[in-house]
């Protein structure tokens, strides 16, 4: 089957620069993954190819110009992203993405869900107070939770931040590391300031951590409080204990959400220590208003070579627990 050609004329109203992006790199993108070739001249777009990838490219040309038209920017590494994904059966589309992006006018730009989960993350967090969110590194549990705590702060939808984590992966006995208080738990809060700096300008953030607005200690130091009109996050939840879980999840205040997340493989907890996040996935997963989100291996958007390693691990603990369920026998 011979190739085919397409001319898209664009709206005399957007400027094709949006669009196109600096140096035309967006289409250059769409090209480059699509495999076809794309021309731009004014308001004109051409595209060539084998016919099922230049419909394809039409149709995210055309999802593009929709988001543009409802005044969402265009990001070339989310556009390259998504293309990829959409080409998949089951991948998140391009227009779906956007309208389930996180806002974050700080820094006046978006935070784009790259897979189905991660957006049904998204939804889950603005419908429901408790949403739990489960699956190994780097499928965004963390980073999309705060993107929304900071978005919800800057609406003046909640008055302050929480986050929280499990100072010490073995019980939180910060007695036994060196320095004050800070410096005993600065190390394993840092991820959660690293995240925070990229969605927020340092100084603004700074402030708000001064004046109480956002808040980051460890586990132990939410006991015995009620937060109210608050977005309150837990981190690395599968280190927290039972008892720990329960104190956490009670803290819930009017007006606030709460959003855990955490690696039910990789518990760092004591042999005698029950993890609390895989044990409250049996006791309140039934309570209407709780919502839990299972992230996988397919989810994973830092590097290829991650989700490669996940699926490596994972047959490797398939196969060892195999092996010793023979030898058992």
């Amino acid at each position: 089957m011979g190739n085919s050609s397409v001319k898209i004329r664009l709206k005399e109203k957007i400027e094709p620069y949006t669009l196109f992006g600096s140096s035309d790199i967006n289409l250059r993108i769409i090209g480059e993954t699509l495999g076809i070739r794309v021309v731009a001249r004014g308001h004109d777009i051409t595209l060539d190819g084998p016919p099922e990838r230049v419909r394809t490219g039409e149709e995210v040309i055309a999802d593009l110009i929709t988001l543009i038209e409802e005044g969402y920017s265009i990001r070339p590494e989310d556009v390259e992203y998504v293309i990829r994904q959409s080409a998949k059966e089951d991948g998140l589309k391009l227009k779906d993405a956007f309208h389930e992006a996180i806002s974050l006018p700080s820094k006046k730009k978006l935070i784009i869900p790259k897979s189905h989960t991660q957006a049904e993350y998204i939804k889950s967090i603005k419908e429901y107070d408790i949403v739990i969110g489960i699956g190994p590194a780097g499928t965004g549990k963390t980073y999309l939770a705060m993107g929304m705590a900071v978005s919800a702060l800057l609406r003046k939808e909640v008055t302050r931040i929480i986050l929280a984590r499990p100072a010490v992966e073995a019980g939180e006995r910060l007695g036994f590391l060196p320095g004050d208080m800070y410096e005993k738990i600065n190390p394993y809060l840092r991820p959660l300031y690293d995240a925070l700096y990229d969605m927020m300008e340092t100084d603004k953030a700074n402030r708000l951590i001064e004046r109480g607005d956002i808040e980051i200690a460890p586990l132990a130091f939410m006991r015995g409080r009620t937060l109210n009109d608050s977005f309150i996050i837990l981190d690395e939840a599968q280190n927290a204990t039972s008892e720990q879980m329960k104190m956490f999840l009670t803290r819930l205040g009017f007006n606030s959400k709460v959003v855990v997340t955490g690696d039910i493989t990789q518990v760092d907890l004591p042999a005698e220590k029950v993890s609390g996040l895989i044990e409250v996935q049996g006791i309140i997963s039934e309570i209407e208003g709780i919502k839990f989100v299972y992230f996988t291996e397919k989810d994973v958007v830092r590097h290829k070579l991650v989700q490669d390693i996940i699926k490596a691990y994972d047959t490797f603990v398939s196969s060892a627990k195999k092996v010793k369920k023979s030898r058992g026998s």
